[in-house]
């Protein structure tokens, strides 16, 4: 869905995300999602009297690798107290970075050829987590709250868009791209329904051909992608409703009702005057090296877009279907574009490879990372070689993904045998001749039960046949 005629959105994301450190930002207490409530704290990160922050040097490191891989500049910083008052805050200030940020002015390409443009990437700490006891789960109609401050002081780097997004659309594609990019970096897990990863969507609405910008509202604490472009859709809507009926937008904090599909005030939306940002008095700039920034840039590998041409190219390039580019974007996006280049560059077909992987090594990402590349190039000439029928090919890869081991072997052990082509051919005539009014449709021109022939020969052949084998027979036979 796009802006009713005539008008246009301009939307920017705020997205937080948790760095993958062992401990949080300023104390040695671990960084770990679902522990029991309560039990990662400590002095520091509950903010009791005469504690002091130490700042994580792995933190710094991973901050700086997301400000290289969105082309930022990494400069000098300092951290700022961005002072309010929650319950989940017990300092009731957050350490954060406020005019002078660690990464700035950089950009992020969307597979649609777009360009966002990244203001900056700051380094900050996370809040702990409030959970409103009651029917709703929301503040409203809830009896009490609990507090848990195990988040409290964890790592997170919040990275703002420029306001170049223009579609729910668009903002769906940019927070996928950019988790893409965390993960690779090797900076979060991108784990949305852990929390590790939340978008804050700024949107605002004017007529097509205004220059000047509409009054924004701000839906907090996105989860889903799904979430993000619906909540984005509705706002739009709601706002060019309210400027439509004769009414004004009013600059608030709005909550995303997922239930309801639609947005709720919240509060008046903040400004940074709001919140008497100053110095962090307990912490000194943050100034890291040339040397230190080189060796970071370094070592950052291939990012999703370079992984996904690359992917392409082994397919001989040009412009991909659709079908194609969601099978190279879901094997980059799963981490297994390796197997794919692995069993390319071992001579198979790099359509079968690509079709294996975005398929059933998919459906069991987790397992397939840890596959020997090489066991699953040799799986796949086995394949090609029709050695295997692809069912078979798919019974082996299965195994290989529960317990590794040697493709040929699992085959033999699993009974996998190679149906010889005389065999096959007696095999072809006796189905066809159980089946004569099948055969006379099928040469009569439905070419859909060819289905039904190879479905009989693979029950009494127990697999063994090979499809593409079948077909040429088939056909063969049809003359």
């Amino acid at each position: 869905m796009s802006a009713p005629d005539g008008w246009e959105a301009v939307i920017g994301l705020e997205v937080h995300c948790e760095l993958r450190t062992r401990t949080k930002l300023f104390c040695g207490c671990r960084n770990a999602f679902g522990s029991e409530p309560n039990t990662n704290v400590c002095p520091v990160c509950l903010g009791l009297p005469g504690s002091l922050p130490v700042l994580n040097e792995a933190a710094v490191e991973l901050a700086m690798r997301i400000g290289a891989a969105l082309h930022c500049e990494i400069r000098p910083s300092v951290f700022h107290r961005k002072n309010y008052f929650y319950p989940d805050m017990p300092k009731d200030y957050q350490v954060s970075q406020y005019d002078e940020p660690i990464n700035v002015d950089g950009y992020l390409d969307l597979p649609d050829g777009s360009r966002v443009g990244i203001v900056r990437a700051h380094i900050e700490e996370d809040t702990g987590k409030t959970s409103h006891v009651g029917e709703t789960g929301r503040i409203h109609g809830a009896g009490h709250a609990l507090v848990d401050y195990n988040r409290a002081g964890v790592p997170l780097v919040e990275i703002v868009s420029a306001p170049d997004i223009t579609t729910a659309a668009q903002a769906r594609l940019y927070a996928a791209e950019l988790r893409a990019i965390l993960v690779a970096s090797g900076a979060s897990d991108g784990r949305m329904e852990e929390g590790s990863m939340r978008v804050d969507a700024n949107v605002s609405v004017r007529r097509v051909g205004d220059v000047r910008l509409g009054t924004r509202c701000e839906v907090k604490n996105l989860n889903s992608l799904r979430s993000l472009a619906r909540a984005v859709d509705h706002e739009i809507e709601r706002q060019v409703g309210v400027i439509e009926s004769g009414g004004v937008v009013e600059q608030q904090t709005r909550h995303w009702d997922e239930d309801q599909g639609c947005t709720v005030a919240l509060r008046s939306k903040e400004e940074a005057f709001d919140y008497r940002y100053f110095p962090e008095p307990d912490l000194v700039p943050l100034d890291p090296d040339a040397a230190w920034i080189e060796r970071v840039r370094a070592s950052l590998g291939p990012m999703p877009a370079d992984r996904r041409a690359a992917v392409t190219a082994l397919l001989g390039g040009g412009e991909p279907s659709d079908a194609r580019s969601d099978q190279v974007a879901t094997v980059v996006e799963l981490g297994l574009d390796h197997l794919v280049t692995a069993a390319a560059s071992a001579g198979v077909d790099p359509a079968l490879a690509l079709a294996r992987t975005a398929n059933e090594a998919a459906a069991a990402a987790e397992a397939a990372r840890s596959v020997d590349p090489a066991a699953y190039a040799a799986l796949l000439q086995m394949e090609q070689r029709q050695e295997l029928s692809a069912t078979q090919a798919k019974a082996v890869l299965a195994e290989l993904m529960a317990g590794g081991g040697d493709p040929a072997q699992i085959a033999g052990r699993m009974g996998f045998e190679a149906l010889a082509a005389d065999s096959l051919a007696e095999v072809v005539a006796a189905v066809v001749a159980e089946h004569p009014d099948e055969w006379e449709r099928f040469c009569g021109g439905e070419a859909k039960l060819a289905g039904f022939f190879t479905g009989h020969v693979m029950r009494r052949t127990q697999g063994k046949a090979n499809g593409k084998a079948v077909a040429a027979e088939l056909a063969r036979l049809r003359g």
